[in-house]
């Protein structure tokens, strides 16, 4: 009889549902968002909550009960020092489920899972961005030294005589 068993299969045997379900709450810890098919991430609901309740508490026993979930000590490490403060007055409610429409390969639907609180991270730089900012701190550190502007006036004559000798050189 399955008295008392609501849970989803997800179609997949126990052992394959439990990887599943920990290496998810892994990427969640990590990314704190992903992307995912809906049934997944409302599966996942639960136990994201259910660790995040573990973090608020900060025990020794808490940490334990983290760890077997997780099966990282770096992971639970972040998710009691990082994650778990921030939800401290907080009753529930820690993650959402946003749906983003249909995968094109199978028609599944896929949604966002996110934590409510997320800490907005500096975006890496790329491309001519990264050399500007690079120019920029170059001239606010040239600024700062005078043996720096000697030294960029020489590097910017030296130059000057570099691309003057590729010039000749293309003529003959």
């Amino acid at each position: 009889m399955r008295h008392r068993k609501k849970n989803l299969k997800l179609s997949r045997s126990h052992s394959q549902k439990k990887a599943l379900i920990k290496s998810l709450l892994r990427a969640v810890v990590i990314n704190e968002r992903i992307t995912t098919t809906t049934e997944k991430a409302k599966y996942l609901r639960t136990d994201v909550d259910r660790l995040i309740t573990l973090s608020k508490k900060n025990t020794l026993s808490s940490r334990r009960l983290a760890y077997q979930r997780l099966g990282d000590h770096i992971l639970v490490k972040k998710l009691f020092d990082d994650i778990g403060p921030r939800f401290v007055n907080i009753q529930g409610g820690y993650s959402r489920v946003l749906t983003l429409g249909h995968r094109k390969g199978d028609g599944a639907s896929m949604s966002l899972f996110e934590l409510t609180k997320v800490v907005v991270k500096a975006e890496p730089v790329k491309g001519k961005a990264k050399k500007e900012i690079k120019k920029v701190t170059k001239a606010k550190e040239n600024k700062n030294s005078d043996v720096g502007n000697k030294k960029n006036n020489d590097s910017l004559i030296s130059g000057v005589k570099k691309i003057f000798k590729k010039d000749k050189g293309n003529l003959k």
